[in-house]
């Protein structure tokens, strides 16, 4: 699938999300909300967080469209927005996963040019 050339607008946008993902505590909180819902009460006990501080993550988490809240009675219930987030930890966890064993997933010139492969998966994946 051929990819356009990422503008001035996008880049900021895909900053700020990335840059959300790089705080360990939220890590956390995604990759425990990537196996299902969960209230925000047992999310915090969860990843052993105060419920004040899980719930000021959850607060961005949300206004950056990375989880949803839905009330349920007293409780608000967070997951993941879609599976694009989940696809963006697994693409992490993927490339420090191969950079710890020194593997690499390089894209031929041509491939990196035309966009092809973009979500070519690797050979070692299915290992």
């Amino acid at each position: 699938m051929s990819r356009a050339r990422l503008d001035a607008a996008s880049a900021a946008r895909v900053a700020t999300t990335l840059q959300a993902l790089a705080t360990p505590s939220r890590l956390l909180i995604l990759s425990r909300l990537r196996e299902g819902p969960l209230a925000a009460t047992e999310l915090a006990a969860e990843v052993e967080m105060e419920q004040s501080a899980c719930s000021h993550q959850l607060r961005l988490l949300r206004n950056l469209g990375l989880v949803t809240g839905t009330r349920q009675g007293r409780s608000v219930m967070y997951a993941l927005y879609d599976n694009h987030v989940a696809e963006l930890l697994d693409q992490a966890l993927y490339h420090v996963e191969h950079l710890n064993l020194g593997l690499s997933d390089a894209v031929p010139a041509a491939a990196a040019k035309t966009g092809a492969g973009a979500g070519k998966q690797p050979a070692a994946a299915s290992e």
